[in-house]
């Protein structure tokens, strides 16, 4: 493990931060963790998750839109392939109950606006 604190580590090396917190937490070492950037990024990736999510959720709705319009069928064949690979990604996002109550509130808000 680091003899650098882990604080520091974060800064100047954050693979190694990655690596020397898992070990910490794994060890259950609490008293050597880095808190304050451990939350961050446990906050940030959360985040990051509904962001994902909600992205996944506007390409797909707007993919069904333009299949439903749209009258070239080449572009009919590349939407049913964007369409199937949205819902894919929103089918593994989803697995996570948290996520996919806030996909439904996500929903909600769109639909009614």
């Amino acid at each position: 493990m680091s003899k650098i604190p882990t604080q520091i580590l974060y800064e100047q090396d954050y693979q190694l931060w990655l690596e020397t917190t898992l070990k910490q937490l794994q060890e259950r070492d609490l008293d050597r963790l880095d808190w304050e950037h451990l939350i961050e990024e446990i906050a940030a990736f959360g985040n990051e998750q509904k962001h994902k999510l909600e992205s996944y959720l506007l390409q797909l709705l707007k993919h069904l839109l333009l299949y439903q319009h749209w009258s070239l069928p080449d572009c009919k064949n590349h939407w049913e392939v964007e369409i199937d690979n949205f819902r894919v990604e929103l089918r593994k996002l989803t697995k996570s109950k948290n996520l996919y109550n806030y996909l439904l509130t996500v929903l909600d808000a769109i639909l009614l606006g």
